[in-house]
């Protein structure tokens, strides 16, 4: 089968499109012909490297060389312990080695696909989507009627952050530059504030929750623009600026012990409760997952380039 590859650590420049074996079958695990899959943050960072070597990935080379994760596709063969899917069926979820033809997922890392969506569509959820899910409902303890800020609503997680706080019944506001204004309004924003005319910060409004995709503004102008009792949630860093987020981060999380604001950081888990939540949501018409750019696989490095320069209005897919 033919898969992105990386060789060693660096640029975009090292990705390689190489014809290689299928993975092979386990018994709790499914044999999903991939149809599309997306591009995270966390594609960049395992193929440069930097810190991330620290973590078991291997430190001169990578020891998982094709990269991708979110996925969508068909199932091509189901191992001896699967009992929720069969040959044929179309899902969405989550595979180490998605940026090519085959990905073997565990069985609980992937749902169903919804069929009122695309492979592309549903390819753009897993990750972007449990992220905001997670951030806004775990860690925001998100209820109806909350004034909610969407600092950052035009990237992956931001879209779906739009659409899952209003699903919660919350009165969103969403902060994106101008190009991405009319999106946010068609995703459901109550209010939009394109940051290059207005600061969110000086307006006088308050908010019980903020949801940080930018990583933009400082810890104390986030949380200065909270109700008292209001949670700010992390979810972003400046580019480049990972022991200044550290920093950041331990700041937060002492001011947060010593008044009633409240900062979290979050990680998203991925597990098969919440990829149902998803595909619910979408069934439900209450989300529909926003992609700006399709790429083939054989320019997954110039999908990541483009997501490198930080423009991208929504998630980046590749089809296979």
């Amino acid at each position: 089968m033919k898969a992105i590859v990386c060789p060693r650590y660096g640029t975009p420049d090292v990705l390689e499109l190489q014809e290689v074996e299928k993975p092979t079958l386990e018994d709790n695990r499914v044999l999903v012909r991939v149809k599309a899959a997306s591009v995270n943050p966390v594609d960049r960072h395992l193929m440069r490297g930097g810190l991330i070597r620290m973590t078991g990935e291997g430190l001169l080379r990578p020891k998982r060389k094709i990269r991708g994760i979110d996925v969508a596709g068909q199932v091509e063969a189901v191992g001896r312990s699967v009992t929720q899917f069969r040959p044929g069926d179309e899902v969405f979820g989550t595979g180490p080695g998605a940026y090519a033809e085959y990905v073997c997922a565990r069985e609980d890392r992937v749902v169903s696909k919804p069929a009122r969506i695309t492979f592309q569509q549903a390819a753009a959820m897993p990750v972007a989507g449990i992220t905001a899910l997670q951030a806004l409902r775990d860690w925001g303890k998100i209820r109806p009627g909350q004034k909610v800020l969407i600092n950052g609503a035009s990237g992956g997680v931001g879209t779906f952050a739009v659409q899952i706080a209003k699903s919660f019944g919350a009165e969103v506001t969403a902060v994106c530059s101008t190009g991405n204004v009319e999106q946010a309004k068609l995703l459901g924003a109550d209010r939009v504030i394109d940051y290059t005319r207005e600061d969110f910060a000086r307006s006088g409004e308050r908010y019980d929750l903020i949801l940080d995709n930018a990583g933009n503004r400082s810890l104390s102008v986030l949380r200065h623009t909270l109700v008292p009792n209001g949670t700010l949630v992390l979810n972003a860093a400046p580019r480049g600026a990972f022991i200044g987020f550290i920093a950041r981060l331990l700041s937060g999380l002492i001011l947060s012990k010593v008044t009633p604001k409240k900062v979290a950081f979050h990680i998203a888990k991925m597990n098969r409760s919440d990829l149902n939540v998803l595909r619910e949501l979408v069934e439900e018409g209450k989300m529909t997952p926003a992609i700006d750019r399709s790429y083939p696989l054989n320019q997954v490095p110039d999908a990541i380039r483009y997501w490198e320069e930080g423009h991208a209005r929504a998630k980046i897919v590749i089809t296979v």
